[in-house]
C-alpha cells in the first residue's frame, strides 16, 4: 500500500508528465535527506508509473573527506536496493577559477552537463532531482534579493528537458517526517548552514522570520507565484516566438531586425507599455539566439539596445559581454557573436577564383562561389550577333579585347573603384554599395570581378563603362549571376597564394 506521501507524488508526476511507462529514472541523489526520501518514493511507485530505477550521484569535491563520505554513502544505499549506480567527481572548485565564475554556478553547470550525459549515453531516459518546495521558495526569493522579471520568477521547473522534480510541492521538514517513519538514515551538508552564501542566510535567516512574522503559508504562496509565472510567461513566449519569426533573419550566423520593427514589433498593440515589453523581450530573443545563454541580457543591456534601434547611427555598436556584439547598420539591428564582427570593414575571411572562360576550352566558366552562397556564368559570345535580347538577360557584357589577363572573381577589398556605365565619373566601390544600402558585414564577401588586377564588375552593378560592350566589339564576356547550385564549392583559396593562382 502506498504511504500518504506517496500518493501526492504520484498525482504530482502525472499531472506535468514527468515519466512514461517504461522509463529508466536517474535519480540524482546527493546523500542528503531530499533525495533519499525521493529514491524510496520513486521505489513505492516504480510499479505504479512502469519505470526503472537507477542512481547517480556527482562529487563536486568541495568538502574534503566528508564528499567522499556522502558519496561513499550512496553507493552503499544503491547497493543495498539493488540499484545500479553511477558516479562522476570533478574538481568543481578549480574548474570555477580556471573559467573566472563562482564556484555555485560552477558546481550547477558541471552537475546538470552530467545528467545530460547520463541521458546521451541511455543510462537512463530521465534523471529526477530533490528540489522541494521549500528550495522553490528560497530560489524565488534570492532572485528578488538579486533583482528579477518574470522568468526569473517562475523559479524552478518541474520538468526541464529529461530532468524532472517531483518535490517541488512537497515540504521539506514532510521528508525529514518520512524518512525517521521508515528509519532511514541520510546525510548533512554543512553548507547548507553557512551563512555567508545568500541561499543559507534566506533559508536560516528570512524564510523563518516570513513564516513566524507574515505568513505561515508563504512558501506554499511563493509556489503559486512560481507557477502562475512560468504560466504567464509560456503565453507570453509563443507570442515573442511568432512575432520574432515574422520580423527577424538570419544572415552569416547574425540575427537582423529592422529597427522600426524592433521598437514596433507589433503595430496592434495600444499602450506604450505593451510595446516596450514586446520590444524588450525580442531584444532577449535575438541575444539568446546568437549566445545559446538562456539568461539573456540584463535590463540595462536591454535598454541600450532599444535606444540604439531609436535613436542610433550607422555603425554605432554595443559590445555587451557574453560574447555578443549588436550593431546599427543602416536601419537594422545586427546582433552577431563578437568574434564575427571582425572583418566587417576588412574581410576576415578573403576568397579568390579564376574567371577565364578560354583557359576553361569552351569558352564558358561556372564560379560557384561558397562564400555567398552565388554562381556566377561568364561566357565568351560573338558580339552583336547573339543580339540583344541575351545582354537584358546578364548582369553585364563586356568587351574581351579589351580586358587583361588574368580575370578574377574576389571578394571587394577597401580601396575598390571603377566608372560603371551611366556614370560620369570612377567611384568607390564601397560608395556604390552604400548608394544600395549594402551594409559593410555584406560588403566584406561582395563578389568582384577584376582584369588585371582592376574591378571592371560588381554583384548588382553596371559594368566597367571602359570595357563595356559597344558598337565595336566582336567577342563579348557576358556575365550572369545567379543562386549557388546546391551544395556547390569553390575551389578557394588563400590570398596569400593570389599571385599563384593568377598566373
Amino acid at each position: 500500500m502506498l504511504s500518504a506521501l506517496a500518493m501526492r507524488l504520484l498525482d504530482d508526476i502525472q499531472r506535468h508528465r514527468m515519466v512514461a511507462p517504461g522509463d529508466r529514472v536517474a535519480v540524482a541523489v546527493s546523500g542528503g535527506g531530499d533525495s533519499v526520501a525521493l529514491l524510496l518514493l520513486f521505489e513505492e511507485l516504480r510499479e505504479r508509473l512502469g519505470v526503472t530505477l537507477a542512481v547517480i550521484h556527482f562529487n563536486h569535491r568541495l568538502r574534503l573527506g566528508t564528499a567522499e563520505a556522502d558519496e561513499g554513502f550512496v553507493r552503499e544505499f544503491a547497493a543495498s536496493r539493488g540499484l545500479a549506480c553511477l558516479v562522476r567527481s570533478e574538481d568543481v572548485a578549480a574548474e570555477a577559477q580556471k573559467q573566472g565564475k563562482n564556484i555555485e554556478e560552477a558546481a550547477r553547470e558541471h552537475r546538470y552537463a552530467f545528467f545530460r550525459q547520463v541521458v546521451q549515453d541511455r543510462f537512463a531516459t530521465r534523471v529526477a532531482t530533490g528540489h522541494t518546495a521549500d528550495d522553490q521558495a528560497e530560489t524565488i526569493l534570492g532572485r528578488l534579493c538579486r533583482g528579477s522579471g518574470l522568468r526569473g520568477l517562475g523559479g524552478i521547473h518541474p520538468v526541464l528537458g529529461s530532468v524532472v522534480r517531483p518535490l517541488l510541492e512537497v515540504r521539506r521538514g514532510e521528508l525529514r517526517d518520512y524518512l525517521n517513519e521508515r528509519g532511514q538514515a541520510w546525510c548533512e551538508d554543512e553548507t547548507n548552514l553557512d551563512t555567508s552564501r545568500l541561499r543559507a542566510r534566506i533559508r536560516q535567516n528570512l524564510l523563518p522570520a516570513m513564516e513566524a512574522d507574515f505568513s505561515p503559508k508563504i512558501v506554499v504562496r511563493l509556489a503559486r507565484l512560481a507557477e502562475l509565472a512560468r504560466r504567464d510567461e509560456a503565453v507570453l513566449d509563443a507570442l515573442v516566438e511568432s512575432r520574432f519569426a515574422a520580423l527577424a533573419r538570419m544572415e552569416q550566423s547574425a540575427v537582423v531586425i529592422q529597427a522600426k520593427d524592433l521598437i514596433a514589433p507589433w503595430s496592434e498593440l495600444l499602450t506604450d507599455d505593451a510595446r516596450d515589453g514586446l520590444a524588450a523581450r525580442l531584444v532577449q530573443r535575438g541575444a539568446r539566439e546568437v549566445t545559446r545563454d538562456p539568461r539573456g541580457l540584463d535590463a540595462g543591456h536591454v535598454q541600450q539596445v532599444l535606444e540604439l534601434a531609436r535613436q542610433g547611427t550607422s555603425g554605432s555598436r554595443l559590445e555587451l559581454g557574453k560574447g555578443l556584439s549588436v550593431e546599427r547598420v543602416l536601419d537594422r539591428i545586427v546582433f552577431s557573436a563578437a568574434a564575427l564582427r571582425q572583418g566587417t570593414s576588412l574581410p576576415s575571411r578573403s576568397y579568390l577564383y579564376s574567371a577565364d572562360p578560354q583557359a576553361e576550352g569552351d569558352g564558358e566558366v561556372v564560379v560557384e562561389i561558397a562564400e555567398t552562397a552565388k554562381r556566377l556564368r561568364l561566357k565568351l559570345i560573338d558580339w552583336p550577333a547573339a543580339g540583344r535580347e541575351t545582354y537584358k538577360e546578364t548582369a553585364g557584357a563586356l568587351d574581351a579585347g579589351l580586358l587583361e589577363k588574368p580575370l578574377v572573381v574576389r571578394n571587394w577589398r577597401p580601396g575598390d573603384a571603377y566608372r560603371p556605365v551611366g556614370r560620369s565619373r570612377s567611384e568607390k566601390l564601397k560608395r556604390l554599395l552604400l548608394e544600395r544600402r549594402i551594409a559593410a558585414r555584406e560588403r566584406a564577401l561582395w563578389p568582384v570581378l577584376t582584369s588585371g588586377g582592376k574591378p571592371v564588375w560588381a554583384s548588382g552593378l553596371p559594368v566597367s563603362a571602359e570595357h563595356a560592350a559597344g558598337p565595336g566589339t566582336r567577342v563579348a564576356l557576358v556575365v550572369w549571376e545567379e543562386a549557388a547550385a546546391s551544395g556547390a564549392k569553390g575551389a578557394t583559396r588563400d590570398t596569400e597564394r593570389e599571385a599563384s593562382a593568377s598566373k
